[in-house]
């Protein structure tokens, strides 16, 4: 927080706005606005929140009653655009101009907590079926694929996603009569430019599971790595491990592990835009290309349950596909599952995604941004949970 608020006064910001991954990042957030209310800066600093560990209501009604200033949720790119409107035109005076209401609470906060009565929480396992085929896989290690045309994984494009999420387009009037014109347009200048880079590096590796742990196997059934996930306080008490025989069955799971990329020329192209202050283009390119990395991760996804031999049974459609109605699940870090972006250290030792341009940073960030890992996981249960008991 020192650091932003040294920037914030050397270029006499108007406005602070963050913007977090984790759970964790939720508690750092609220030590920061403390912190500029210890500063006396909370009249000086409106500031603006978002990120996919925020809620409207979390930012909106308790960080407001903490923080002596203005807070705001932003839940995109386009959003954070209209509220710095309108926290310049108030700054300003301009006549009319006035912040967004705040989101209301709907049950009155309780002024001293009430202790609730919990069921005894049951050791071990879920109820996850043990006795599900383990799919043979076609080698094991990893390989490494280069120059995946575009052609091959934009059908896997989601545009809900990027037509309303990315790009901030409310209905299906505007979407089909500007939307879909502009993603033409981008993907034809993508391609006549060169600035797609696609590569994968993938692999299956032997394992088992130990508790909350999975064990990555080495050619000799020692232990190469392991990863530690969180289980689920109530209801199925499910943890990512559960999806592979224990070592106790005395048999072997298997795990895969993809990363793949569009490339740096994207990002390079979208900083251009961003420095010749095209703010429109900026963002819909910048969408786009986040996107395409996502399609890029789940057309590959398809092809390894194709290799496992199980994606005989995924639906022909491709709103089937979105709505992941097929066996198994791919798992990005950061989410409730698999939280501890630190396994992506994991990961990278396993896969060695330099070798497709990937590097990863001292915060566990991947480089280019435009980048996604992910544990696949084949066992037919497979789904996306919350875990840990992390509630906002």
């Amino acid at each position: 927080v020192s650091a932003i608020l040294e920037a914030a006064e050397e270029h006499n910001a108007d406005v602070i706005g963050m913007s977090g991954l984790l759970v964790k990042s939720t508690v750092i957030m609220k030590e920061n606005l403390e912190e500029l209310n210890g500063r006396g800066l909370a009249a000086k600093y409106p500031v603006i929140l978002g990120g996919a560990a925020l809620t409207r209501a979390y930012v909106e009604q308790d960080l407001h009653e903490l923080y002596e200033g203005e807070v705001r949720y932003a839940r995109d790119a386009f959003e954070g655009l209209r509220l710095m409107d309108a926290l310049m035109g108030v700054k300003r005076g301009v006549p009319g101009a006035v912040l967004p209401e705040l989101k209301q609470r709907r049950v009155p906060k309780r002024e001293t907590p009430v202790l609730e009565a919990r069921e005894p929480e049951p050791a071990g396992r879920s109820d996850v079926a043990a006795d599900n085929p383990v799919p043979e896989p076609p080698f094991l290690g990893t390989k490494v694929v280069k120059g995946i045309p575009l052609d091959a994984y934009a059908p896997w494009l989601d545009e809900t996603a990027l037509f309303k999420g990315q790009w901030g387009l409310k209905d299906n009037e505007t979407i089909d009569s500007e939307g879909r014109a502009r993603l033409r347009g981008w993907l034809d200048r993508l391609q006549t430019g060169h600035l797609l880079e696609a590569a994968v590096v993938y692999g299956y590796f032997p394992c088992v599971s130990k508790g909350d742990d999975l064990i990555v196997l080495d050619e000799h059934g020692g232990e190469r790595t392991r990863f530690s996930f969180p289980r689920q306080q109530r209801g199925r008490r499910l943890c990512l491990a559960d999806f592979f025989r224990a070592e106790e069955s005395g048999e072997t799971d298997v795990l895969a592990l993809q990363m793949v990329t569009v490339g740096s020329k994207i990002g390079e192209a979208t900083a251009e835009l961003f420095e010749s202050d095209s703010y429109r283009d900026y963002l819909e390119l910048h969408g786009l290309s986040v996107q395409l990395a996502e399609a890029l991760a789940e057309y590959w996804h398809a092809r390894v349950r194709e290799e496992w031999g199980i994606g005989a049974a995924d639906p022909a459609a491709m709103e089937g596909m979105f709505r992941t109605e097929y066996q198994g699940c791919r798992y990005s870090l950061g989410y409730p599952a698999c939280p501890d972006l630190e396994d992506r250290a994991k990961i990278a030792g396993l896969l060695g995604p330099e070798r497709i341009g990937v590097q990863l940073s001292e915060e566990y960030q991947l480089h280019p941004e435009q980048s996604t890992d992910a544990i696949v996981v084949h066992h037919p249960e497979a789904s996306y949970f919350n875990a840990g008991g992390r509630r906002l």
